[in-house]
């Protein structure tokens, strides 16, 4: 049985640069799920748009995004997420009173996130439980809290 694959949220990368408890379990967590361990092109397009400067872009594409490329493991969103996307979005204004023009960039690219790791078969790991749940109300995907024990 091929092991479960995972995607990690922007936040556990931010957190991870933030601090040194959460930098250690994130090392522990990748290092567990390392043979199944994928990026998003969302979260990819998230931290790239907060990388503040030259250098921290080219450390993140240097670090974390090419040794991802390389091995083929980038989880890009197919047309059928964007649809889910737009699907989503009026369902949770029918349903839950949703205001389009308040709603975060963040909770539609967490959206497209959750979309596409329902289509690879990933479980995304992040610890916005609340937005996942929201959006697990629509369509169902795989999704923990970080991090899960791997062994």
């Amino acid at each position: 049985m091929a092991p479960r694959k995972y995607v990690l949220d922007s936040n556990c990368y931010i957190d991870a640069a933030r601090d040194s408890a959460a930098h250690a379990a994130f090392g522990v967590f990748c290092d567990q799920a390392a043979p199944a361990l994928f990026l998003s092109a969302v979260v990819a397009a998230e931290l790239r748009a907060g990388a503040g400067d030259a250098p921290t872009r080219r450390v993140l594409e240097e670090q974390i995004i090419a040794p991802f490329v390389r091995r083929g493991r980038l989880l890009t969103p197919s047309a059928r997420s964007w649809e889910a996307l737009g699907t989503t979005l009026s369902l949770l204004r029918e349903r839950q009173g949703l205001q389009l023009a308040q709603v975060l960039k963040s909770f539609v690219f967490d959206i497209l996130l959750a979309h596409s790791c329902r289509e690879a078969g990933a479980v995304l790991v992040s610890r916005n439980t609340r937005d996942l749940a929201r959006i697990a109300s629509v369509f169902t995907f795989d999704h923990v809290a970080p991090y899960p024990n791997l062994r």
